[in-house]
């Protein structure tokens, strides 16, 4: 697949002249091998990793560096690094004199190498260690500020190197992620479908289509990825890029984002807010997924109200406090921002009865997401295990205060209020 020749944009049907800023992508063995050339203008390199992927890389992409001058941040292999104030400062304090960041590391290292090279207009290259997920092409960084998950606009990699063989070192729990990530799709390019039809907003059949693609290549390599296998990891890896680009070429992360992101979101954000555990998040989103798979079939097969729900303020309030409680503000606030409680969709769910059934029945069911994650080795009863009825629930009606996107969230809240969403 040559991702670079996607790379050079299109001139498209809906208008737009798709194209992203990447000058370089390399999916290959030996991958590291390119930064010779790439920072062949640069001399002052800050290099950021943990020490698990400084383990995996570290070494592979210093050898291509003993002519430049290197500065490295490193965080510990643990605990877990949160894409926080914190960590943002500590990466930016070194970029004095830098002239290019090279990232070693998946979702959290490249969010902040793409978030600080924002801030500071320096460029950086990231050297991909897992296909864990698929911001790497994205033009989004996926931060934790004021205790908020939010998604800044803050560019693209100036080039995006995977050596397949540490890819297939990563640990099983990481491709599975990614895998996951993928297989979410299927609710995201159908929550993109609905808000086009519930809200008129944009939506393109080009990178609709591009995303889905790459979707229906990864779907049947469960059973290869699980055994490592490097063809299928380097399947998997463009796929993640590519859809990043997609999100490029659609300037938001709707392609790729919608109702299991922000559901994965919700259980990410509560852990870190009660000191609980949560799960990786491509995992956390193929799982997800098999929620807003029940959400979809159980919306479809409704006949749709003629008004919609309504909690008043205090109660809305009183609920966003109880979830998120030291971050509930910031969601209250977006929420009160966007008007999103006080929009009324009724008349539009009526008008749109029929196309809005048929969009939601395209989604698989949720038993086939369940046959879905029995061939990655993944058990839904570990989901339920981890959050507990009581917390997915919860999730279900208010993980949409996350974020300032329509999905199928909403469309639940509006047709069933606060209603157990299994019934």
């Amino acid at each position: 697949m040559d991702i670079n020749k996607i790379l050079e944009g299109v001139t498209c049907e809906c208008g737009r002249f798709h194209e992203c800023a990447i000058k370089h992508v390399y999916v290959e063995r030996g991958a590291a091998s390119h930064l010779t050339e790439i920072l062949e203008n640069y001399t002052s390199i800050l290099l950021v990793a943990d020490g698990n992927t400084y383990l995996a890389g570290g070494a592979l992409c210093e050898a291509q560096l003993t002519e430049k001058n290197v500065r490295r941040v490193i965080f510990p292999s643990s605990p877990l690094l949160i894409p926080n104030e914190r960590a943002i400062e500590k990466v930016s304090k070194q970029t004095d004199g830098i002239e290019l960041i090279l990232g070693i590391g998946s979702g959290v290292i490249q969010d902040l190498c793409k978030y600080v090279s924002n801030k500071t207009d320096i460029p950086y290259v990231i050297f991909a260690t897992a296909t864990s997920m698929d911001g790497y092409a994205s033009s989004g960084a996926a931060m934790i500020t004021d205790g908020m998950k939010v998604t800044y606009s803050a560019g693209v990699p100036l080039a995006i190197l995977a050596d397949t063989e540490v890819l297939g070192s990563a640990p099983l729990e990481m491709i599975k992620a990614g895998y996951g990530d993928i297989i979410g799709k299927y609710s995201a390019l159908n929550d993109w479908k609905l808000g086009s039809i519930v809200n008129g907003e944009y939506f393109c059949n080009y990178v609709y289509d591009l995303t889905y693609d790459m979707l229906k290549k990864v779907l049947p390599l469960a059973k290869k990825l699980i055994a490592r296998d490097e063809e299928s990891l380097k399947t998997l890896m463009e796929a993640l890029i590519l859809v990043g680009i997609a999100m490029s070429f659609a300037g938001s992360s709707r392609p790729a984002s919608g109702s299991e992101h922000h559901l994965s979101h919700y259980f990410e954000i509560t852990g870190i807010v009660d000191n609980k555990a949560y799960l990786p998040h491509g995992i956390d989103v193929i799982f997800s997924t098999y929620v807003t798979s029940k959400i979809r079939r159980k919306i479809a097969s409704s006949k749709f109200p003629s008004v919609d729900f309504v909690q008043t303020e205090e109660e809305m309030t009183a609920e966003l406090g109880r979830v998120y409680k030291s971050v509930a503000e910031g969601c209250i606030a977006l929420q009160r921002k966007l008007g999103t409680y006080e929009d009324i969709r009724a008349e539009r769910y009526l008008a749109n009865e029929k196309e809005i059934k048929k969009i939601l029945r395209e989604c698989p069911t949720a038993e086939k997401i369940a046959s879905i994650l029995e061939d990655i080795e993944l058990d839904i009863n570990d989901f339920y295990k981890t959050y507990g009825e009581e917390k997915i629930s919860d999730a279900v009606r208010y993980a949409k205060d996350l974020k300032d996107r329509y999905t199928v969230l909403w469309m639940y809240y509006d047709m069933f209020g606060i209603e157990d969403w299994k019934n």
